[in-house]
């Protein structure tokens, strides 16, 4: 008989906690009203992406903040506007691409804090409120429309944003899309679907089309996978809120590991830095904690995005 081995399992450390200083306290917070039952909430951090400058940036989604975080610990407020940031990549001219949920795609400048439209719209339609996002190397952008969908609703979309502009809809039947990552050969794009408690495998054919899509991994508990990571050997990494956990998957879906959050169960998202591209960094929204484990195998090139 076939018997699975039992993943290790460890716990993440606390590296930094947002400060009382920039904890907000608004009970009439829109965001907190629609997705977090009312509670009143002083942050929730999301999209941590690691940066040429040596540090972590995050957003803060219902106070509409970008933050840049040192490895020592010290916070410094970027930007502040009228939006919901959640996921955010890294552009080649060191600006950044943010998926906002009011807004549709904005650009941060980096240097000046300055946030600005990209792509607010498709065919006069907006979006449903887009959540994460990811380049390949050749500059095309994949990117989650999640909305409110989910499995009484599954008509959440994948798009695919090439660097001419061509918006292609890749997926239109899904159940909460939120993560997403391609494999190292970027022949398979991978998504989380959060309130289908799964994650979907998607190739992605030579034509550009996809084909067979199959879910990959299946999880349990109120809230399923959220973020996504591939490591360079071609392990996936699931931040998976509901469980405050890490899943460490390989090539079968199989974990490997599991990395629990020491503090808060809302483990949303993560990505690879540290000095050696090897520290595993991910964000707690629930508590406003970055939590930090280090790893075995660093994670894979992340391509910044050359769109005009």
């Amino acid at each position: 008989m076939f018997l699975l081995q039992q993943p290790a399992v460890r716990d993440a450390q606390v590296l930094t906690r947002l400060p009382e200083s920039f904890r907000r306290h608004d009970p009439d917070n829109a965001w907190a009203h629609a997705n977090r039952g009312g509670a009143t909430i002083d942050s929730f951090l999301e999209g941590p992406v690691w940066a040429d400058d040596g540090q972590l940036w995050v957003t803060d989604i219902p106070y509409g903040r970008i933050f840049r975080v040192s490895m020592q610990g010290d916070w410094e407020l970027v930007a502040e506007y009228d939006g919901e940031p959640n996921g955010m990549k890294r552009l080649a001219s060191g600006d950044f691409l943010i998926t906002d949920y009011r807004n549709g795609l904005v650009r941060l400048d980096a240097k000046s804090g300055t946030v600005t439209p990209f792509l607010e719209r498709r065919n006069s339609e907006r979006f449903r409120g887009v959540n994460d996002l990811t380049f390949d190397s050749q500059g095309n952008l994949y990117f989650t429309d999640q909305g409110q969908t989910g499995l009484h609703d599954p008509t959440g979309r994948v798009y695919r944003l090439t660097p001419d502009g061509k918006l292609d809809v890749l997926l239109d039947n899904a159940p909460s899309p939120n993560g997403v990552v391609l494999s190292p050969d970027e022949k398979v794009l991978f998504v989380a679907m959060t309130r289908g408690n799964s994650v979907w495998r998607v190739p992605l054919q030579a034509d550009g089309s996809v084909s067979k899509v199959g879910q990959f991994f299946t999880s349990y508990g109120p809230s399923g996978p959220d973020g996504l990571a591939m490591r360079s050997d071609g392990h996936l990494l699931v931040a998976n809120p509901g469980l405050g956990y890490v899943w460490v998957l390989n090539h079968r879906a199989e974990p490997v590991e599991v990395i629990r959050s020491p503090d808060g169960t809302s483990l949303t998202n993560l990505c690879f830095g540290g000095t050696e591209g090897a520290t595993l960094l991910m964000t707690e929204s629930t508590t406003g904690t970055i939590l930090c484990a280090d790893m075995s195998v660093g994670g894979a090139p992340v391509h910044g995005g050359r769109l005009a």
